[in-house]
Formats: structure tokens, sequence, C-alpha cells
């Protein structure tokens, strides 16, 4: 299948060289010339592991090709992907500027049926915002649908490659139909494709994002608490992830969750839910547990050094959010080093 990627961040370009692997011609597009270029000459922008295997490998059998013009995008492929940014506004709700703009585009270029997909982590609705803005324009019939990603930085090639399930937002039989036809090999072990209504697709993403940020803040909190009764964490740990109801992931306690995705999402669906009259009191709970968490380490710092730290030369080890990636953002360190200084 004939596919474009719009946006190669790191979900784009996962998504796009992925999508090469199974034999599909794609094509990434970003407005960044040079960073375009650096593609072209087969140099991955992020860091991912087993990123660049298939990345110099799709190049060279001609299934991975970029460009800086939407025009070449859209006249290519029969899916569009938008992988944009939807960074956190000041309110804490998500930024659509990056995903609009380009739809609006979209309206004024496409000659022919396209199926429009969101892969970036929206709010629920953007598929009808997405739809609106490019019907202003189209001059031909297109369906957008909301397949969001659920990539974990450090395996997100594994994790697109083999899924646990593949979750689609479509109202339209011949959009579905294209995207049970595109994912068709990744799913050959029995995962599910699993079709919905867009917004609850939508939701989907937000919901298991911030239920696992929860699950995180829960057992740091457990954490704490075994600090001062005398238990041993790792222990509670084992005993509580062998229940299967629980099971053994995102059990690990720490100095907070960050990252680009559950700090952003969490607030994201914390405003969402505030905009319609609802509160969200867990995720209240869950962001100002996690903001203490960030420093925790400070108070442990303080009582070695006998509350002085002045003049005290403090290295940290490890800066990014989680092993496997390059990521600071929204990383416990940075935290740390603002409190140090």
């Amino acid at each position: 299948m004939k596919i474009t990627v719009i946006g190669t961040g790191y979900v784009g370009l996962v998504t796009g060289t992925c999508l090469a692997e199974t034999g599909n011609e794609v094509v990434c597009v970003d407005i960044d010339a040079a960073k375009v270029q650096k593609m072209k000459d087969g140099v991955v922008p992020i860091y991912e592991p087993h990123l660049d295997v298939l990345f110099e490998r799709n190049i060279s059998a001609n299934r991975l090709t970029f460009t800086t013009s939407l025009e070449e995008g859209l006249a290519h492929g029969q899916i569009i992907f938008l992988a944009l940014p939807t960074p956190e506004d000041e309110d804490g709700s998500a930024d659509l500027s990056y995903v609009l703009n380009v739809s609006e585009e979209i309206g004024k270029k496409i000659q022919e049926y396209k199926v429009i997909v969101d892969k970036s982590t929206v709010p629920v609705g953007t598929a009808e915002k997405v739809q609106a803005v490019i019907a202003k324009n189209a001059a031909c019939e297109f369906d957008v649908v909301s397949n969001p990603e659920f990539l974990r930085e450090g395996f997100a090639v594994d994790d697109f490659l083999k899924p646990e399930r593949i979750v689609v937002g479509s109202s339209s039989e011949r959009a579905t139909a294209l995207m049970k036809r595109l994912y068709a090999p990744f799913v050959r072990s029995g995962n599910p494709i699993i079709i919905m209504d867009e917004k609850s697709a939508e939701l989907t993403k937000y919901a298991a994002n911030s239920f696992l940020a929860a699950k995180i803040t829960f057992m740091n909190e457990i954490a704490n608490y075994c600090e001062k009764v005398g238990a041993d964490v790792d222990k509670v740990r084992v005993g509580m992830g062998t229940d299967s109801r629980i099971g053994k992931r995102f059990l690990f306690p720490g100095i907070g969750y960050g990252g680009s995705c559950f700090p952003k999402d969490v607030k994201a669906l914390q405003k969402a839910g505030r905009d319609e009259g609802f509160e969200f009191k867990i995720l209240d709970a869950v962001i100002n547990v996690n903001k203490k968490q960030k420093t925790i380490l400070l108070p442990k710092i303080e009582d070695h050094f006998n509350q002085s730290l002045s003049g005290k030369k403090i290295a940290i080890w490890g800066l990014a959010f989680k092993p496997e990636t390059d990521d600071i953002r929204e990383a416990p360190s940075i935290d740390v080093m603002n409190a140090l200084l």
C-alpha cells in the first residue's frame, strides 16, 4: 500500500519505518529541510533501539523516502497519517494547532479519496474537528480515522511490529477496510484490531496513559509508606504483581514519572474533564503526588550532609526519564538538579 506520514518526530518516524518494513511504500513529510536531508542521507534523527537497522534497510529498498513537499506526500499516499506534535498548552490542554493547520492544507490539496489518520495523541472530539477543517476546502471524498499509538520509548519498534492490540476509531466501512488491510501483517498471531467510534479511540489513549501514571504513583506512595514502617517495597511489589488482576508491570517505585507522554496526557485529560464540568479527582492526586515525588531525594541528601550542601559537588547518574532512551523531557533528573542549585 502507498502510505504518507506527516511529521517525522518519534511517533512519525517509527510508524513510517515499521510500515515500510512490511512492504508498504512510505513517504515521510516534514517541514524541516535540514532534518529531511539528513534522513535522506541515512541519518536517524532520534535514538530508538533497532530503528536504525530497519531505517537503513527500507531506504535501500526504496520503500522509505522523505520530502518537505506536502503536495508530494498527499499525491502519494492513499492513507495519510498525521503524526504531529500536540504539546501541552499553558492551561494544560493539548495544543491542536499543528494538527488543524496541516488539516486545512490537506483540504485544499487532496484531489482523490484519502483516509486521514490521527496518529497523534489528541483529545476527544479531535477527529470531528479535523473532519470539519478538511471539509471546508475538500473537493473530493475523504474519511478521518483515529488510530492512537501505544509505543514505549526504548521498545517502540517491537511495540509497533508486535502490538498487543491495534485500536481504530472509524465510522466508515471503507476506511475501516483499508486500515484492517494495512495492519493485517501485524496481527497474524491473533492480537486484535479493535474497531470503535472515533471518540472512544481518542479517549482510550488518554485513559491508558493516565491509568499507568496512576499505577506508578500508587507504588511510589506505597514505597514511601514502606520506609516509614520498615517494610520492603520490593517484596510488596512481587507479592502484588503475582496477582493476575494487578500484573507485574509498572510496579517499580522511583522518583516519579516523566517523559513526553504521561505528564502531558494526564494533564490534558484533567483539563478535558474540567471543560465538561467533570473533576478527575484521582488525576489531581496523581499530578500532585508525582510533583512531590520528583524531589523526594532532596531531604535524604540534605540529611546525609547535615543540612549543608554549600560547596558540594554532586553527580547525577542518568538524565533521561527512563532507560534505553535519550529523552529528558519532564525527566525527574531536571527537577533534582534545579532543586540542588
